[in-house]
């Protein structure tokens, strides 16, 4: 009772609820395991408690119209395939639209991508090359038919080891499921398949969805090679980053597109919670789960996004989110705010297409945030894995002091006080929706605290590329590896349309999202393929 914070039942309490455990509580726990618990990984038997992050009090389902995106104009193949690697999905779109370049060469040079880099940058799990070719070759040749299907028409990208895809190992980043291949063909998979796209590797997801982790080694940061990219989303961040893929496909819970796309300098968003079901992909938290796209620049994300967003009745927390078009907002007629962290540029480059700036805080009286976060995550973790601990699996975890303390602590929390933190998180998202009296705000992305309330909030953020300083320490003689700058641009739930519009105006006239990291620039011991 001391570790529930419960010592005030006097002996014979005690022994009554020693044997009402006994004979109610056990038996029924050891019963609904058997039901439940058998597999690993949250995939099936989903909580019928469901997580509403829309803050509309009606019913938000109307019909999904497609964006309408732009095209891209005057666009001519590079000569090289380095400049090939760093368009964006729109430019390589319209190369593939306009037959100046075939999804089977794309294909190839991405596949040459990966190869080359993954050595030093560890961000490949499987290749899917026999798939990838197969595909490719299906997207040619619809093209050759005068069938079209849009941006993503033959263009390669990689989805995180946390999404199941037929006959290829989906290992969730973990050796104790390393050799694991699900029969199942995940959602945003069939989305993106349905498009045309091209899945040319299976990208690192830290061990279990943790960090950066993982049971071949550790993703490191293209921009700075002796650095690690952090979050759980490390593979789609770094390949993304390295031109080794145009797109890709990661996830969140409490920061896994955040802060690896803000360590490797890539232009993300993290959805409003439920805009894409999560069918077949990896559970920690059926309440904070989001899948999201890595992408060159916010255009590509809003492009990807409109593709996958969706709900499928394998994940009952999905829903047809009514997002606006982002390509047809007057951001002219927009609020937004900005914190005392956010990056000044951005401030001022919105402030001058003719955006409203002004200060902003987010205020809310609740102080527990990262606790109720933690103890959402965790407890539901565990559940998704309780077989996996009570089988000791936990002693092979790749990293120890991460879900394996995390997990045997998450035993303790008892069922009441799991109810009082999900009533406390009601209590934040009433005072955010309270105080959010501007239509998006820019601020740090990587705040834990906003992370934190974020994730409980479920809304909206794209992350925004937006400079490059020195790294500490450089070596003598100088060098070209940086540190990113970044900031976010946060949207209220089911406001995506318009964090997107804010970045997409922010780039139009910088070229941040543009670098490209200087991966050749290695340490003594790397070495690149040649």
């Amino acid at each position: 009772m001391k570790y529930f914070d419960a010592e005030f039942f006097n002996d014979s309490k005690l022994r009554e609820m020693e044997d009402g455990a006994k004979e109610f509580n056990v038996p029924a726990f050891r019963e609904n395991r058997k039901l439940v618990a058998t597999e690993n990984g949250g995939l099936h038997n989903p909580s019928v408690l469901l997580f509403k992050s829309s803050w509309s009090s009606g019913s938000m389902t109307s019909e999904t119209r497609s964006f309408e995106y732009p095209r891209a104009s005057s666009v001519h193949r590079p000569t090289n395939d380095e400049d090939i690697a760093f368009m964006s999905v729109i430019e390589l779109g319209e190369l593939i639209r306009t037959k100046q370049i075939t999804s089977r060469e794309l294909t190839d040079i991405f596949l040459r991508r990966l190869k080359r880099y993954n050595p030093v940058l560890e961000a490949v799990i499987t290749y899917t090359e026999d798939l990838a070719y197969k595909q490719a070759k299906e997207a040619d040749d619809l093209l050759a038919q005068g069938k079209y299907l849009g941006p993503l028409h033959g263009i390669p990208y990689g989805l995180k080891d946390i999404i199941a895809v037929p006959h290829y190992k989906t290992t969730w980043g973990s050796r104790t499921f390393k050799n694991q291949v699900l029969d199942s063909e995940a959602y945003v998979y069939r989305r993106l398949k349905s498009a045309g796209a091209v899945l040319v590797a299976k990208l690192v997801t830290g061990s279990l969805a943790y960090d950066d982790i993982w049971f071949g080694g550790r993703t490191r940061n293209p921009w700075n090679i002796e650095e690690f990219s952090t979050g759980s989303s490390a593979g789609p961040a770094a390949s993304t980053s390295a031109g080794m893929v145009p797109f890709a496909i990661g996830s969140e819970t409490a920061g896994s597109i955040a802060y690896p796309a803000a360590r490797c300098g890539v232009t993300a968003l993290r959805p409003t919670f439920g805009t894409v079901a999560r069918t077949d992909v990896m559970s920690i938290s059926e309440s904070l789960d989001k899948l999201g796209p890595f992408c060159r620049s916010a255009v590509d994300c809003a492009v990807v996004l409109d593709t996958i967003r969706g709900t499928d009745a394998g994940d009952p927390s999905s829903r047809e989110v009514a997002l606006g078009d982002p390509f047809h907002v007057d951001i002219t007629k927009l609020t937004v705010g900005y914190l005392d962290d956010a990056e000044m540029e951005v401030v001022d480059v919105l402030s001058s297409k003719g955006v409203k700036l002004v200060p902003f805080k987010l205020n809310y009286t609740v102080e527990s945030v990262q606790s109720i976060l933690n103890i959402t995550m965790d407890t539901d973790m565990l559940a998704h894995f309780d077989n996996w601990q009570r089988e000791g699996h936990d002693d092979d975890y790749e990293a120890q002091d991460q879900w394996p303390v995390e997990l045997r602590r998450a035993r303790l929390i008892p069922a009441v006080d799991y109810i009082q933190a999900q009533r406390a998180r009601g209590k934040l998202i009433r005072e955010i929706k309270d105080s959010f009296t501007v239509d998006a705000f820019v601020g740090n992305v990587t705040d834990w605290e906003r992370v934190c309330l974020g994730n409980l909030v479920g809304m909206p953020v794209v992350v925004v590329p937006t400079g490059l300083k020195s790294i500490e320490n450089p070596p003598k003689g100088g060098t070209k590896r940086r540190t990113t700058v970044t900031t976010g641009i946060y949207a209220p739930p089911d406001h995506d349309h318009i964090a997107l519009a804010l970045a997409m105006a922010y780039q139009s006239v910088t070229d941040h999202n543009k670098q490209r990291p200087p991966i050749d620039d290695l340490g003594p011991n790397d070495v690149i393929q040649r």
